[in-house]
C-alpha cells in the first residue's frame, strides 16, 4: 500500500539513479577488464575453454547497480549527514498523535488522539492513521525543505471509519505537517471533506526516543 511521493526543495531523486548507474559502469568496467584478463590466462594455461567475455559485461553491470540501488534504498540515504545533504529526513517509525478539533466558530471541538505509523524508503512512502474509532491511509504525498521552518509533509488520505461506528462517514482529507529540526516532534493541520466536514490542528510525538 506504499506509494511514490514527491520531494521539493532537495535533490531530484532520479539523479540519484543515475550516479548509480555511472558508479556500476565503472566497477563493472574494472571488473570486466580483470575478468577478460582471468579468461585470456585460464586460455592460454589451458583452464578454460569458450567463454564470451561480453557476455559478462552486461551481467556484471546489472549485477552490481541492483546492489548498489539495494544498499542505498535500504541503508545509506537513512544515515543523518547524508539525509540532510539530501533533504530527505527518515520519518519512518510510530509517533503518538494528540488532535484538537476546531468547530466552525473556531472554538475548540472534541479532543482525540491516535497513533501514526509511517513507512519510508528512499522512493515510497505511506502514513497510517489508527483511532479507536478509525483509521485512514495516505494515497499521496509529498515532502518540503523549508529553510525557515523546516521539513513539512503534506499528504492527502483515505478514512475508513470501523464497522461499529454507524454514526461515521468513509471521507477523504488532507494534513501538513511540520516538523522539528530534531525529527521527533510535528505540528500541524487536518481538513475533512467527502463525507466527513472537519478540520484542526495534530500533534505528533516520535515514539522510541528520549523516552518518547
Amino acid at each position: 500500500m506504499e506509494h511514490e511521493y514527491s520531494v521539493l526543495g532537495g535533490l531530484n531523486r532520479a539523479a540519484i539513479g543515475r550516479y548509480l548507474s555511472i558508479a556500476a559502469s565503472l566497477i563493472a568496467a574494472g571488473l570486466g577488464a580483470g575478468v577478460v584478463l582471468l579468461i585470456d590466462l585460464a586460455k592460454t594455461l589451458g583452464w578454460a575453454g569458450h567463454v564470451p567475455a561480453l557476455v559478462l559485461w552486461p551481467l556484471t553491470a546489472g549485477l552490481i547497480y541492483s546492489v548498489l540501488y539495494w544498499w542505498f534504498e535500504s541503508r545509506v540515504w537513512r544515515q543523518p549527514k547524508l539525509a540532510g545533504l539530501l533533504k530527505v529526513p527518515d520519518l519512518a517509525g510510530i509517533w503518538h498523535c494528540d488532535g484538537q478539533t476546531i468547530n466552525p466558530d473556531k472554538t475548540l471541538g472534541q479532543k482525540w488522539d491516535g497513533e501514526v505509523t509511517i513507512i519510508q524508503s528512499w522512493d515510497k512512502l505511506r502514513i497510517r492513521l489508527k483511532t479507536l474509532q478509525s483509521g485512514s491511509n495516505s494515497i499521496a504525498a509529498a515532502l518540503v525543505h523549508d529553510q525557515a521552518d523546516g521539513f513539512r509533509l503534506l499528504y492527502n488520505y483515505k478514512n475508513d471509519p470501523n464497522i461499529d461506528e454507524p454514526d461515521l462517514a468513509a471521507h477523504r482529507g488532507s494534513a501538513e505537517l511540520v516538523f522539528s529540526a530534531d525529527l521527533l516532534t510535528a505540528k500541524g493541520e487536518y481538513f475533512n471533506g467527502h463525507g466527513r466536514y472537519t478540520f484542526g490542528t495534530m500533534k505528533l510525538t516520535r515514539r522510541g526516543k528520549d523516552g518518547a
